[in-house]
Parts: C-alpha cells; structure tokens; sequence
C-alpha cells in the first residue's frame, strides 16, 4: 500500500479519523514518542497493528485517549488513586493500568484482564483521537524490537507500505515511552519508567513499589503486563554494550577496544580524546536531554555503519531511570562494570 503523509492541520487530522473509523493504522506524534494508532474496540485491528510492527501479541496495547471522562468507559472502576494521577499528571506521559472493562479486546490486552490507558498532552495526539471519534490502541510506530520514533521519517523509515499514513508533528518532546503504573497491585508498582519520575509518583500517592524487571531481565515464565518489559528492546541492528566506569575509566576501555565499525556512544563532552568516531546524545546533568535524544542516537549508530556501540551508563535515579532501563534493554543487559 501506498502510506500517506499527512500534515497535523484540520484537514490531516480528518483524513487521519476517517482512516482510523475505517479500520486502518496511523503514525501519530505523542509527546513521548510516534505511536501506532488503530482502533482500540476491535480486535481485529490489533492484530493489523502486531503484523505491521511483527510485534508478539503477548505484548499489550496502550490506550489512548482524549478526555479523562473517557476512561471510565474503558476500566471497570476508576479508584481515587487513578484520579488523583490523572489530577497531577494528564495529559501527559502517564499510562495507568486497571482492570478492563468488557469492551477491551483480549487482543488489545493480550489476553490479560486489564488495560493500559494514557491521555497524552500532544496537540495532535488529541486531534487525531477526536476526530477519530474513538480510543486508539497506539504502540511504538517502529518495527518491533527497534529504538522507538520520534519523528515522522523514523516511521516511515520503518513502517512505509505496511501502514495507511503517518501525521507529521514534528519531533517529540519527551523521546522516551511513557511511564506505565499499574494500579491493579495491592500497592501501585511502577512497571516502566518514562518522563513521570518513580519520585512523582510517590509524592501523588504515597507507597509505590517499583517491578523488579524495571533494572533486571523478566524472570523466566512471567508474563509481560506492561510495553517494554521484554527482554531485549529498543536495539539498533549494532551491538550496545554499557560500559560502568569513571570518564578515564570508559576512555581508556573503549580506546583500548578501537576498531573498525566500533563507534561510542556518550555524553556531551566525553568525546575528546577517544580513538573512535563518538555520538554524544546529550548532557550529563541533564537527564532529560538524555531522554530526548536517546532514540534518535541508537538509530544513528546504524546509519553510520556501526557494529559495536559502546555507552555511557547513566545513572537510575530520577528521568535517567527512564535512560538507563532503555538502554539497558538496547544492550539485552550487556553490562561491563569497570574498574572492578
């Protein structure tokens, strides 16, 4: 098929809902990142979504909405503790997850028995929704497995032909996925971590614990509850390894290691004196750079032709826990603590 590209005008968000009221996927901005939208009540267009992203279908959907009013259709209960978020963080890059309701597909829910809601904050996230006139099921608009878009050409590099358009929105703000919590856990635990901070969320509610697969592989034999808890995630083709040292410490390793189609992936200024070609994705001090330019660096690297990447840990604390749980997935948890 032939992908469309559309402007985030009127006249894009219309023909953006008129496709989506007909059953067919769009590439929408979000705050977070581009998102594959379909209609979220049918089934059917689910599975459109998994096929055009070769994404397992025990991997859930989140749902996207416009309205806070709107959640109440989709959930079988709204808990103070969801409108107490809801209060404090939407729109925005927050998905809560809660036990459906019965009009969810198991397809959308992989077959659990909750869902994954978020109101997101962009403009035309909230334009096409509504002239959709519907919730829309938005994974990452990426080929499964790869770092997630955040521009329309990220989209259309990874999806054109399998997709009936992609709305043009520019590039996203955050850079990461949402922060997902599930509310569905006798104390609220935090699944995924994103642009809301493991820190906000406790001062809105008090106890929030954080899954254990937040810093660690999934154990064997659970099942994914949550986008992003798989294994190995967000990788470009090249090989991440994360290097856990001082400057000194990762300059003398990554020289130590020069080769062809060995390049470095590290923060503003960490450039000088390695043996490599190195992309810097943003400032140490400021986490959320980091965040945002993340994505757009691990596709670089296999633009560039690298076979082996070797990154700066950030530290887990605060949005670098968003930083560190994406590039550890990346790396498929390939860590070399240095010094040691």
């Amino acid at each position: 098929m032939q992908t469309e590209l559309l402007k985030a005008d009127d006249a894009g968000f219309a023909r953006a809902g008129e496709i989506l009221r007909a059953g067919g996927l769009v590439g929408m901005p979000t705050e977070t990142v581009y998102g594959l939208a379909g209609n979220a009540l049918d089934g059917s267009v689910a599975k459109k979504i998994y096929a055009a992203k070769g994404r397992p279908s025990d991997n859930p959907l989140i749902v996207h909405i416009a309205a806070f009013s709107s959640l109440a259709k989709l959930v079988k209960a709204v808990p103070p503790a969801a409108e107490k978020l809801a209060r404090a963080f939407w729109p925005g890059p927050l998905t809560m997850i809660l036990p459906k309701a019965a009009c969810i597909p198991d397809e959308v829910s992989a077959g659990l028995p909750t869902v994954a809601v978020r109101f997101p904050s962009h403009p035309a996230a909230q334009g096409v929704i509504k002239a959709a006139g519907l919730p829309l099921a938005a994974p990452s608009a990426n080929l499964s497995g790869r770092p997630s878009p955040t521009t329309a050409q990220h989209v259309l590099h990874d999806l054109s032909g399998k997709i009936e358009a992609v709305l043009d929105g520019g590039p996203c703000g955050v850079g990461v996925e949402s922060t997902v919590i599930t509310l569905a856990t006798p104390v609220p635990r935090l699944l995924r971590p994103g642009g809301i901070t493991l820190e906000a969320l406790r001062d809105v509610l008090g106890e929030v614990d954080m899954d254990d697969a937040v810093l660690h592989p999934l154990k064997a034999g659970v099942r994914v509850s949550s986008p992003g808890m798989k294994y190995k995630h967000y990788s470009p083709k090249a090989n991440v390894v994360i290097l856990d040292g001082t400057d000194a410490q990762y300059r003398a390793y990554v020289n130590a290691h020069a080769a062809p189609h060995v390049m470095a992936l590290c923060y503003d200024g960490d450039a000088d004196g390695l043996q490599v070609p190195a992309l810097c994705y943003g400032n140490l001090s400021d986490e959320r750079t980091l965040a945002h330019d993340l994505f757009d660096a691990l596709r670089e690297v296999d633009a560039r032709g690298a076979e082996t990447v070797y990154a700066r840990c950030p530290s887990p604390e605060g949005v670098g826990l968003a930083v560190y749980n994406r590039l550890m997935r990346a790396a498929g948890f390939e860590v070399i603590h240095l010094g040691e």
